[in-house]
């Protein structure tokens, strides 16, 4: 018996693939496709390579000299322009790869290739005889699109960014000469890309100015939260990160020892009370002034008076030692333009004034670091300074004295909490006379926002501790 040719349908890729030789055209096609994924790898691998080169590479690059070391740094000048012609040049390859990968699965594989595979799947899953032409086209689908789109990613993006980035230097000079001529090649696309961009660009960051002034810093403190570590000391890096974000916003009168809390010294102070002065306040700097602290005679360093330790000195030779050198900052002044005047006239204290030129209080370098870094303790300082209690995460017991910026920093929230209610007060007490207009009632209670304020010790004079719980 004569036996029966076998059915095309049925046969299986690697049948069709040995049966059916590619012809010349084929060959060349295919040949001309792998030459494709290769340019196409180099030139998104050249995007890596470029754009990761870091500060002493390219200082490399600019003392050897070479040809292709200039043709870098030519090409790196204009980062935008770089960036337009790899993106044009990778796109016109990669539409030319789809284009002819679906020639070559064609011609490779005949549509009776797509059927007699359905027809294998209905034969193991009778159920699905009725989809036969819907499974067909699928099978077509997933070899020409998802197949192609899998070898392009892999062979023309994933692969060859990974080795840019390992020889990112080696990689840039391999590709200055292509890049250098489809530059100049693609220039009038390229330019006008960057055009539209940047004109694109510009017009959402003014619609988001307008709209959204705050979005930019706020944006930085969800990056902060994303990018940084989960461990234990990363709560620390967080706050320290993010007090730099907003560092430029706060200003003197937010940090500063007010001047109920300065400790100074009278101008008609003997010397044996200046020592004890300077002994029990433990402080390296104390202005100096005469009736009260509007009239300023400037400040006394506390190293000065070492040598007065070592001889016999009248009672007061210790006002010779003045130093008249003050710095008046005002209350609204930023602590980062007041960081930058300490430096440049190197000085580490400043005088606060209001609006009428009487002394508001002192702000020193150490107010301006702890607002970054947190709170700075030394021998002098001791666990009593804290001046307040933390009975759970939503409650707090504070000094009526305690600085709202303070209060936010405690509480572990924004440090402009209380920019919208504390009017011209700086301290906890401050806030709550402001709101009610005269001294609380003890016990007396108050909201504000999301906090309820419970005066718990009030005096004829001030208040002296107060409850704060977070409501919201």
């Amino acid at each position: 018996m004569e036996a029966e040719p076998p059915d095309p349908a049925g046969l299986s890729f690697f049948s069709v693939i040995l049966i059916a030789a590619p012809a010349p055209d084929i060959a060349l096609a295919i040949a001309f496709l792998l030459f494709l994924l290769f340019i196409s790898g180099l030139i998104s691998g050249s995007e890596v390579a470029y754009f990761s080169l870091n500060p002493n590479q390219l200082a490399e690059l600019k003392s050897e000299d070479s040809p292709s070391s200039k043709r870098i740094l030519r090409l790196k000048e204009k980062p935008r322009t770089l960036l337009a012609t790899i993106l044009i040049a990778n796109n016109l390859i990669n539409i030319a790869i789809v284009v002819l990968s679906d020639y070559v699965l064609w011609q490779t594989l005949p549509e009776t290739t797509f059927r007699g595979w359905s027809e294998g799947i209905v034969v193991l899953f009778p159920g699905l005889v009725d989809q036969l032409d819907s499974i067909t086209r699928l099978i077509n689908f997933l070899v020409t699109v998802a197949g192609v789109t899998f070898v392009l990613v892999v062979v023309g993006e994933v692969t060859p960014k990974l080795y840019a980035t390992i020889n990112n230097l080696r990689l840039s000079k391999t590709m200055s000469v292509p890049l250098s001529v489809l530059m100049d090649l693609f220039w009038p696309f390229s330019r006008m890309l960057v055009k539209w961009s940047s004109a694109l660009e510009k017009r959402i960051a003014r619609r988001r100015l307008i709209y959204n002034p705050g979005t930019r810093k706020e944006e930085l403190d969800l990056a902060i939260d994303l990018t940084v570590s989960g461990d234990v000391d990363s709560e620390k890096e967080v706050d320290i990160l993010k007090s730099i974000v907003k560092f430029g916003d706060v200003s003197v009168r937010q940090i500063m020892t007010p001047r109920v809390n300065v400790v100074a010294l009278d101008f008609n102070s003997k010397q044996d009370q200046v020592f004890k002065t300077v002994k029990e306040s433990g402080y390296s700097r104390l202005p100096v002034y005469q009736e009260d602290l509007d009239h300023l005679m400037g400040l006394l360093y506390v190293k000065d008076l070492l040598g007065l330790l070592e001889k016999d000195s009248n009672q007061n030779d210790w006002q010779e030692l003045i130093r008249t050198d003050i710095l008046y900052v005002p209350e609204n002044k930023k602590i980062n333009e007041l960081l930058k005047e300490f430096q440049l006239k190197r000085m580490h204290m400043g005088i606060v004034v209001d609006e009428y030129g009487g002394c508001s209080g002192i702000v020193t370098l150490e107010d301006i670091m702890e607002e970054v870094i947190g709170e700075i303790r030394d021998e002098f300082d001791s666990d009593e300074e804290l001046e307040f209690i933390k009975i759970d995460n939503r409650n707090f017991i504070f000094e009526g004295k305690t600085q709202l910026n303070d209060v936010c920093r405690i509480m572990s929230i924004d440090t402009n909490t209380f920019d919208n209610l504390r009017g011209e007060s700086d301290t906890i007490a401050g806030l709550i006379l402001e709101t009610l207009g005269k001294l609380p009632k003890p016990e007396q209670e108050i909201t504000l926002g999301g906090f309820k304020f419970k005066v718990l010790l009030v005096n004829k004079r001030r208040i002296e501790k107060v409850k704060v719980t977070i409501t919201y």
